[in-house]
């Protein structure tokens, strides 16, 4: 309650200068009357000036009505604004609503399609039987004639021989009655010779079908097919293939995947479906990009080899299991091709450099003079340099360096336009780490820094990210990082090795490890906390805070 008061004495107060009553918060009738009253008493012990209170009493009706009045405006806000949001909701609902009975109108067509589908399937399947049935009907019947005219002819031949062995049965007794001795000794051996021709003929009595085996080559037996019957049901889409990392592999433009599914024998095909991967976390929004996808469709098999990838790049693939109730995908692999392979090429090698056979170890060797000069070859005096036999304009590429006992060198990497007779690193157009004795520093356009390093750092690993414009150095051992240069590639760039002392040997052709990977989350993630922002210099300590 606040209270406009006139600033006179109390008896010059006329009645049209009655204090105005302003009501700043809405309160209840219930408990009007209690603070106008403690109101009241506060502001008599507080001030003098505020006596006119005491000499007008506020009408309690007056006060009713404009908190009666205050109280319905404020229901009718509260509830015009509950109906809005009431008809709002309503509308969510009729929407919802008309999308669930479309939902039931279309499980009813899809059940009678399956349905009608069902006995369509079913029908096909009696027909099928029937047809079977009619067929073996038939060949048990044909056996049957088969086995009946063989057993009839077998009958027929042991008729025969009964009745000739009855004859000769006779034509024997009679012989034993006859009382001649000569015509006796005649008769009987001419029936001793014809009983004994026939009692040698026994093949007769062999039966061409046994009776036991009359149908030895039926077997009516359908348990096989009754399983088969027995677990009829309907198709369902196979489990989604899972890709197996372990037993992937990857050359520098290759990578060959391989996958297992659980439900191979109801898979018709798989389908393999990659990108290169750009770092998005979104899994879904990424694979519904479908522009950026190739997909390699009707696989037979539980692996594939993709060909013709970039060299050091990461890739995203999916696997997708497919029959003819529909299909599944995996889960998605990151898988990477390996950098791009490179040796030394001896025509850049410097005089006083010597190659090994393999092109992949350089020496410092004062006596060797043999080689003529070119364009392309380091021809300077202290220039002991050589480069690799590879442009690299794409892609993530790593190598590493086996520096033995070598403590004076340079390693990093040069445009083709890059001087040959000056130091790596001393043009606009080369990038080095270099050694010399105990310091290690970066040379870029012949601004130096120096950087730490351990003394008995013996293997240094290179990683060139053109896409993403920056040369790092490693203590591959260790794994530990040693410096980044941020760089604006404007052309093809190639590998470069410098010696003065000892010799080096190289390693490309490498997949980029985990803790290089690792690494550069890291800087990236560090850049964009600090809001660092890339300016002329080449070095990443030399960034400054963006303004």
């Amino acid at each position: 309650l606040y209270f406009r008061l006139p600033q006179t004495q109390p008896d010059a107060l006329s009645h049209d200068e009655t204090p105005a009553l302003v009501l700043k918060e809405q309160i209840s009738t219930v408990s009007l009357n209690a603070c106008v009253s403690s109101a009241f008493n506060f502001l008599w012990s507080f001030s003098p000036q505020l006596l006119c209170i005491k000499a007008y009493q506020v009408s309690p009706g007056r006060v009713s009505d404009a908190v009666m009045e205050a109280s319905k405006t404020s229901a009718a806000q509260t509830l015009e604004n509950n109906l809005t949001n009431l008809v709002k909701r309503n509308s969510e609902l009729e929407n919802q609503m008309a999308k669930l009975i479309q939902i039931c109108q279309q499980v009813e067509v899809n059940t009678a399609m399956h349905e009608a589908k069902l006995v369509e399937e079913c029908d096909e399947l009696v027909e099928i039987i029937r047809q079977r049935k009619q067929v073996i009907a038939v060949k048990i019947k044909e056996s049957k004639v088969m086995k009946l005219r063989k057993l009839a002819q077998q009958i027929a031949n042991c008729r025969q021989c009964l009745e000739r062995s009855s004859a000769l049965i006779t034509q024997a007794e009679q012989s034993l009655k006859e009382n001649d001795h000569a015509r006796f000794l005649q008769s009987a051996r001419n029936v001793a010779e014809r009983v004994a021709m026939a009692t040698a003929s026994s093949q007769v009595l062999i039966p061409d079908v046994n009776l036991n085996e009359a149908f030895d080559n039926f077997a009516l037996d359908f348990s096989r097919e009754k399983k088969i019957l027995e677990g009829l049901d309907y198709l369902t889409a196979p489990n989604p293939p899972s890709i197996r990392d372990e037993l992937c592999t990857a050359s520098h433009d290759t990578i060959t995947v391989h996958w297992t599914s659980e439900d191979e024998f109801s898979v018709t095909s798989y389908e393999l479906q990659y990108t290169i991967y750009t770092g998005q976390t979104n899994f879904i929004s990424l694979y519904n990009s479908a522009d950026s996808w190739m997909i390699v469709p009707n696989i037979k098999q539980n692996h594939y080899t993709v060909h013709g990838l970039q060299s050091g790049t990461r890739y995203i693939f999916f696997v997708k299991a497919i029959n003819q109730a529909g299909s599944r995908n995996s889960e998605p692999a990151r898988l990477k091709t390996n950098s791009q392979p490179f040796k030394l090429d001896p025509k850049t090698a410097h005089k006083k450099l010597r190659l090994s056979n393999d092109c992949l170890t350089m020496e410092k060797d004062e006596s060797s003079l043999k080689k003529s000069h070119t364009p392309e070859r380091f021809s300077s005096t202290g220039s002991y340099g050589a480069a690799g036999n590879v442009f690299i304009d794409s892609g993530c590429h790593y190598w590493e360096v086996l520096l033995g006992a070598s403590t004076w060198y340079a390693i990093g990497v040069a445009y083709k336009s890059a001087p040959k007779n000056e130091w790596s690193g001393k043009n606009s157009s080369s990038w080095v780490l270099s050694r010399c004795n105990n310091n290690f520093i970066v040379r870029h356009d012949g601004k130096e820094m120096l950087v730490e390093a351990s003394l008995q750092l013996r293997r240094l690993g290179v990683l060139l990210d053109y896409d993403n414009n920056s040369l790092s150095f490693y203590d591959a051992m260790n794994s530990q990082h040693i410096h980044t240069f941020e760089i604006s590639f404007l052309l093809p760039v190639v590998p470069t090795f410098m010696i003065w002392n000892k010799s080096v040997m190289i390693l490309s052709g490498l997949p980029v490890p985990d803790f290089v990977d690792g690494v550069a989350s890291d800087l990236q993630e560090q850049q964009q906390q600090m809001g660092l922002c890339r300016q002329e210099s080449p070095y990443l300590t030399g960034m400054k805070t963006c303004h």
